[in-house]
């Protein structure tokens, strides 16, 4: 599978494999916005031990995320320090839904087995070996990940 990245650039899904990925839908203009500053704080804390933060931006809830890329790129870097990678903005829902997205959903559904992605900042944790490991409310704090994330880093 192919991803586009903010600045246009496609990149190859497999070029995460062997990395232990946390894919995060976003929005700049949410009250769970800060969150990228915790979502930043496990990339530089866990990078270097094979993890990464994969960040989606999304318009789908309350046109939280109306800016283009450029507007994304810079706000995210100038309010939050964003480093990780950031994909170009797309649908999580719908038939229009990222194809990463639907396999997502379809992999570790929702509360009450639904597959729809409620809001912004839905976490998916994803193991070394591509699996997913779990999905986490927008409310789920990044910082709460932290177990989780080492518990997938020491697997193989």
């Amino acid at each position: 599978m192919m991803l586009q990245t903010l600045d246009g650039r496609s990149l190859p899904w497999s070029q995460f494999d062997g990395q232990v990925r946390l894919v995060v839908n976003t929005a700049s203009a949410c009250g769970f916005t800060p969150q990228l500053a915790g979502l930043q704080a496990l990339h530089q804390r866990y990078g270097p031990q094979g993890f990464t933060v994969i960040g989606f931006p999304c318009n789908q809830f309350g046109r939280q995320e109306p800016g283009d890329a450029a507007a994304i790129g810079a706000f995210c870097s100038a309010s939050y320090g964003v480093t990780f990678p950031l994909m170009a903005k797309c649908d999580v829902n719908g038939p229009q839904a990222h194809p990463l997205f639907a396999w997502l959903k379809a992999q570790a559904p929702g509360v009450l087995g639904t597959r729809a992605i409620k809001w912004n900042f839905t976490k998916f944790l994803l193991g070394r070996d591509g699996r997913v490991i779990g999905r986490y409310a927008p409310r789920h704090r990044p910082e709460a990940l932290a177990a989780d994330i080492e518990a997938a880093l020491g697997q193989p």
